[in-house]
């Protein structure tokens, strides 16, 4: 077999270089109309230039495939002072001088060569496979960081060539809890399902008590409704560091929300402002306003193994394997969930039905992330994976987020995977579904 580079291949070979060639297709296609204004964007705190975005995913191709495996010096002698995430601040990345994009292009260009020309004519090694899957999760998951960079700008939405596929919506659906019978649980993941993060290792034994789950995330409407509630003035909403949140960022409303001179609430979605939709899920909060919205309901987040068991059990729990994937083990697809940027934003939160969870919860991967209550923590007996920077600096600092959104790439996401953020970061796709008190 042959790659489109014209070498040749292993089957094993041939699926990793289409993955590559496909990511790197998507991360190329984010940038290419961005303006060299654009491109390094205006300091923020929350986000990075995308023209570093853009070089730092080769970086790391190079760190962890090239130098890592085969020892050999970095592609570019500058590169470690202007992509290594960890040792790079991000005050620092907005003073450097960048390269050109189509320099920086060429950089990664030719590292995505390199490694795609090094499995010519062979079977990878289980090592090469894992620092490939690795380096494919990253570039990824950066791909959605690049859409959310060009949202929180104000860019206009990306350009992809990929056929949009608008959902079926279910007009009866009615939104409402599901009980949940709970009992003994094995959180996390286990052996079998190939390549995962160490925060996600390994399986370990949890016992979870009956609750009762919202099966969508909050709506647009439900949201709504705290809002004109005075819910961003009511400080007995809020707890003490939501309320020092509240008080130093000002904010009186969600942050990309506005009225018109109608006296309407609109929402911004990249550079356009639009008419609330009821049935949308609500979209960049932050745990802290999930957290005061819920008491606002009288209602609270889920914790982690009670969101992971809703997603991946059913009620025959004894007879069955946890899941995958809410409707079981098979791969993502178009109808099941709201992923890799194919509808262009969010949906409306009664659509995909087959994607339900075998408890009849929708939507629990796909369309918006959703906080849980838990803070970020390795499970027990948690071993560092070689990239020693992924998880452990976070540890007992952010909040963990469940289920991936409309940009995540269906590679990355499962019932298992843990994403985690800040407290205060809204600018993510992020939204919640709450449990019952």
């Amino acid at each position: 077999m042959e790659s489109n580079s014209g070498i040749s291949l292993t089957e094993s070979g041939k699926n990793l270089v289409n993955r590559l060639l496909d990511t790197r297709k998507r991360e190329l296609e984010l940038i290419s109309d961005l303006s060299p204004e654009q491109l390094l964007g205006s300091k923020n705190r929350v986000v990075e230039p995308p023209i570093w975005e853009l070089g730092h995913v080769g970086w790391f191709q190079d760190r962890w495939i090239l130098q890592n495996i085969d020892k050999f010096p970095p592609a570019d002698d500058q590169a470690n002072s202007l992509y290594d995430s960890f040792n790079i601040p991000n005050d620092d990345r907005w003073n450097l001088m960048f390269p050109s994009l189509g320099q920086t292009t060429e950089y990664i260009t030719d590292i995505l060569h390199r490694i795609i020309d090094r499995l010519e004519g062979r079977d990878p090694t289980e090592e090469e496979i894992y620092f490939y899957t690795l380096a494919l999760n990253h570039e990824e998951m950066h791909s959605e960081t690049m859409h959310h960079i060009r949202h929180t700008f104000g860019y206009s939405a990306p350009k992809l060539s990929v056929e949009r596929v608008p959902p079926d919506i279910d007009d009866n659906f009615e939104l409402g809890d599901i009980f949940i019978g709970g009992g003994a649980f094995q959180l996390g993941a286990n052996k079998k399902q190939g390549f995962v993060f160490d925060n996600e290792k390994w399986v370990h034994p949890i016992d979870v008590k009956p609750f009762e789950i919202s099966n969508t995330p909050v709506t647009f409407s439900q949201y709504l409704a705290f809002v004109e509630d005075d819910g961003y003035q009511n400080k007995e909403l809020w707890e003490d560091e939501g309320l020092e949140w509240l008080e130093r960022s000002g904010q009186r409303h969600p942050i990309f929300w506005q009225k018109d001179e109608n006296g309407q609430w609109q929402w911004r979605w990249f550079q356009e402002w639009l008419l609330l939709s009821p049935f949308l899920p609500m979209i960049n909060v932050n745990w802290y306003e999930a957290k005061a919205y819920c008491k606002w309901a009288d209602r609270r987040l889920p914790a982690e193994a009670e969101w992971e068991y809703a997603a991946s059990m059913s009620e025959n729990e004894l007879n069955e394997e946890k899941g995958i994937y809410p409707w079981g083990n098979s791969h993502p697809e178009s109808a099941q969930a709201n992923l890799n940027s194919l509808t262009g934003g969010i949906e409306d939160v009664r659509a995909y039905a087959t994607g339900d969870s075998r408890f009849g919860l929708r939507q629990m991967i796909g369309n918006v992330w959703e906080w849980t209550e838990d803070i970020f923590n390795p499970y027990p007996g948690y071993v560092l994976d070689p990239y020693d920077t992924y998880s452990e600096p976070s540890f007992g600092q952010q909040k963990v987020l469940r289920g991936g959104c409309w940009a995540t790439r269906p590679h990355v996401i499962r019932n298992t995977f843990r994403n985690f953020y800040t407290p205060d970061r809204n600018n993510i796709f992020s939204g919640f579904r709450t449990v019952k008190k």
